[in-house]
């Protein structure tokens, strides 16, 4: 296991885990940019599964929570 670790590392520059993470943080940003999905339908489509891990994750990763990453990129937002 951990050959493949170090080669998934090497290929991408992450663990397998935080790849996995970005993944999924990636698929709730486009779900909260095209769809007025409620924030906890959100977490679970994208893999994280509730709508707390999901705000701490973004709040982690982007500084913002999902509701006001929503308000600000939200197609239609900004004149969209």
């Amino acid at each position: 296991m951990r050959t493949l670790t170090h080669r998934f590392h090497d290929e991408t520059g992450l663990s397998p885990q935080k790849w996995l993470l970005s993944q999924r943080i990636h698929r709730a940003r486009e779900l909260l940019e095209s769809t007025t999905l409620p924030i906890d339908q959100v977490a679970r489509y994208s893999g994280i599964g509730s709508a707390e891990s999901l705000r701490q994750h973004m709040v982690r990763q982007l500084g913002v929570p999902p509701s006001t990453y929503r308000a600000n990129f939200q197609y239609g937002a900004i004149g969209g």
